[in-house]
């Protein structure tokens, strides 16, 4: 047959959601920890968001999670994220789904409420449109993301009627386990396999699994990612940074 089937990350890759779900998070957060908001005015919630912003490309995009680590500055919480995360978690007696359909609630509640401001908190990197409007190969979405939130954001910010059954998100299984299923559907058979991701660990995740051997895999310079990681990238023959 031949052809291409490229199955793109959404946020960090098609649309920078950074000030969107900066926003959400500490919607999200007056709502679970109103105490903590008490003495907070609107000048400290605007701090408050620019340092989530900050922080916001090393986080699971859709899981909000208390970040008030003291003693620590931005770069070593970046640095150790991923050991942090579960201490935070436990001491503050959270679990990740809770927060998960919190985060969902919150954006469900502000479009319902405020359509416009939640399409312009968000943007797509520019040519990543226009990329998917005229695309003449197969393209599937597989993020993190619940897939109602990008659904709408194709729809109403970047114009593109994007079917929903070619959007694998939140709740569809790790994006190991959906690349396996792409590759196995018999329309696919003989297409020339693309996965293009953001983040460094998800890649490697992808390269731990044989039956993926047939991906190529690409990491993008412009989504939430380090200098470090591109550079760690650059060493690992199975990805392309573009």
């Amino acid at each position: 047959m031949g052809g291409d089937l490229y199955a793109l990350d959404f946020d960090g890759v098609l649309c920078d959601s950074c000030g969107e779900s900066s926003l959400s998070a500490v919607k999200a957060a007056k709502v679970r920890w109103p105490w903590v908001f008490e003495q907070v005015d609107a000048a400290m919630e605007e701090w408050i968001v620019e340092q989530i912003f900050a922080q916001w490309w090393k986080q699971d995009s859709d899981t909000l999670c208390p970040e008030i680590i003291d003693g620590l500055s931005i770069q070593e919480i970046l640095e150790n994220w991923l050991k942090l995360k579960p201490t935070i978690m436990s001491e503050w007696n959270e679990d990740r789904d809770s927060l998960v359909d919190l985060f969902g609630s919150i954006r469900d509640d502000w479009i319902e409420n405020d359509l416009s401001g939640w399409i312009g908190a968000n943007r797509f990197y520019p040519g990543t449109a226009d990329a998917l409007k005229f695309s003449s190969s197969e393209v599937y979405i597989v993020t993190t993301k619940q897939g109602r939130f990008a659904e709408a954001l194709l729809k109403e910010l970047a114009g593109i009627e994007f079917p929903s059954e070619r959007i694998y998100g939140l709740g569809t299984g790790p994006k190991v386990k959906v690349l396996q299923q792409l590759q196995q559907m018999p329309q696919h058979q003989g297409l020339t396999l693309h996965f293009v991701e953001d983040r460094l660990a998800t890649l490697k995740n992808v390269i731990k699994e044989p039956a993926l051997d047939q991906w190529n895999l690409y990491l993008v310079n412009w989504g939430y990612n380090t200098p470090k990681e591109r550079e760690d990238a650059e060493g690992i023959s199975r990805i392309q940074i573009i």
